[in-house]
């Protein structure tokens, strides 16, 4: 429980705040309590969703300096709770609707319906970016040839030994874009293709940066905190591919921003407490189909991203798929202890 403290010390201000936000737009207690449910809805499902990402979190926190550890676990919290579910939308709806982002923080406030047919607007340029980032995140780790643990051989082993070929994760991800593309209503083909190529240009700009930062030399403490510099830009744009997605989606639930920010602010300080659980806990070494878990799930939550698109994807399936993939992921490992100690 010493790990989840803090979240739900957390959880209880943002329960008292959200009842106040319902409180103060209905003017009753059933007002109230609605609201309290609709943000406690919205951390469960950003929990759900984004396991996945606290296991690659842990995976790349522990190769991080104690200073950019703790840096991403106090900086990082102010980033996605205020900056991604707060700053984010305000900054979004303030370009599409051409007014600046206080106008757009009064426009939250007093006409949340019209706020959020402005960010539903945006779904398509948000998905595309979004799910090019994760896409690239995945096949990164698959198709790397000195990848030597598969969970699922028959597919990782053909995988990995097509890393050899320059930039083919690349290529696969413009390969998925173009095919998406052309599901897209003519006006917003194009849209889709250019956002979904910035995403892709961001995750090699930000990939490019750790590998200039990066130093061989592991004795080094500059060097090493100028890696963790680059580890910690990583994840920062990681956790906003994320949470892109569930922003956008929490409008299907609710339209009013407040509510949306404390509950996806909720969940995602309890993945925050998850990721240190299993960077203390050596949760990763202990069970080492884990991380291809994530990384399936992360893959298949691209897929979802780009599909949203087309046809509606309930929010649930997405948690549920990756839920089930993490705990595939978590059964091989531990059959696979069985028969390793026996």
């Amino acid at each position: 429980m010493k790990y989840f403290r803090g979240s739900i010390l957390l959880s209880l201000i943002g329960a008292a705040c959200a009842f106040g936000v319902g409180h103060f737009y209905t003017g009753t207690v059933a007002g109230g309590l609605s609201a309290l449910f609709l943000a406690t809805v919205l951390s469960v499902l950003e929990v759900s969703l984004s396991f996945d990402n606290a296991v690659v979190n842990a995976i790349v926190l522990k190769k991080m300096t104690p200073l950019w550890q703790h840096r991403f676990l106090t900086w990082g919290i102010a980033i996605a709770v205020f900056g991604m579910r707060l700053v984010f939308p305000l900054a979004l709806v303030g370009v599409m609707a051409h007014v600046n982002p206080i106008d757009a923080l009064v426009l939250a406030a007093t006409k949340p319906e019209e706020y959020a047919q402005i960010m539903l607007a945006a779904h398509v340029s948000i998905a595309a970016y979004g799910g090019a980032f994760l896409m690239m995140v995945a096949l990164k780790y698959f198709f790397d040839e000195a990848k030597e643990i598969h969970w699922i051989s028959v597919i990782e082993k053909p995988i990995a030994k097509l890393g050899r070929v320059e930039a083919v994760s690349i290529g696969m991800t413009i390969l998925f874009l173009y095919i998406f593309s052309t599901f897209q209503k003519p006006e917003e083909s194009m849209t889709f293709l250019v956002s979904g190529l910035m995403g892709l240009l961001t995750f090699i700009v930000v990939d490019g940066i750790g590998a200039f930062l990066h130093s061989p030399d592991e004795t080094d403490q500059l060097d090493l905190n100028k890696a963790s510099m680059g580890m910690f830009l990583y994840l920062e744009v990681l956790d906003a591919s994320f949470s892109f997605d569930g922003v956008v989606g929490a409008f299907a639930i609710t339209n009013n921003l407040f509510i949306i920010m404390i509950g996806l602010g909720i969940g995602a300080m309890f993945v925050r407490s998850l990721t240190i659980m299993l960077v203390d806990k050596g949760t990763l070494a202990e069970f080492r189909f884990l991380e291809h878990g994530a990384f399936y799930a992360i893959g298949v939550l691209a897929l979802i991203m780009f599909g949203g698109t087309i046809a509606h994807i309930p929010e649930v399936f997405t948690g549920l798929i990756g839920a089930e993939l993490i705990g595939l992921s978590l059964w091989s490992s531990i059959s696979y202890n069985k028969k390793n100690h026996a």
